[in-house]
């Protein structure tokens, strides 16, 4: 790791020194562990994912859901008006923002809608990788589980002995 040179530290004083050289110390021990830099590149790429499914769900999957409904909006404009608002545009809103804008209060069922179709999609291709990664590395992600037949848990279908009320799972115990 990088340290201060000796021309540098004997400027600081030595309480500084010590403290700042262990405070990097501390910094790069659990920065540079490897369940962290596992962790971040995880939530890099799960970034990327959600925008790229988000991407799929907005310009693909509603535009054809949307023509399910009478209005010609697209599903995230979709609303409906529980109560006027106080502002200026006390006519029929066109938009959602206009809506919003002056005050009515609004059931936005439009984006509801929109985000539980991002859910389901979210869901099925993360199964479908799940599966996939089996398949290709044949060991299974999705685990199986059965009841325990004493205490009714859910359990690995492997497992020998229950991890909730420690039965043996192989009839030993009757």
């Amino acid at each position: 790791m990088p340290r201060l040179e000796d021309a540098q530290q004997s400027l600081l004083p030595s309480n500084i020194k010590t403290r700042t050289q262990n405070a990097w110390d501390d910094f790069t021990d659990f920065a540079l562990r490897d369940n962290v830099l596992e962790v971040a590149v995880g939530l890099i790429l799960a970034t990327a994912f959600t925008t790229v499914v988000s991407s799929f769900v907005d310009d693909i999957i509603l535009p054809p859901v949307s023509l399910i409904s009478p209005s010609n909006n697209n599903l995230d404009g979709k609303f409906a008006v529980l109560r006027r608002g106080d502002g200026p545009n006390g006519r029929e809103y066109d938009t959602l923002k206009q809506a919003r804008d002056d005050g009515a209060v609004v059931m936005a069922y439009g984006e509801f809608i929109s985000k539980v179709i991002r859910l389901f999609v979210i869901a099925l291709a993360l199964f479908v990788i799940a599966r996939v990664y089996g398949w290709a590395a044949n060991d299974s992600v999705i685990k199986k589980q059965v009841k325990c037949k004493y205490c009714r848990n859910r359990i690995s279908e492997k497992a020998k002995r229950c991890v909730n009320c420690t039965s043996w799972q192989d009839g030993r115990e009757g």
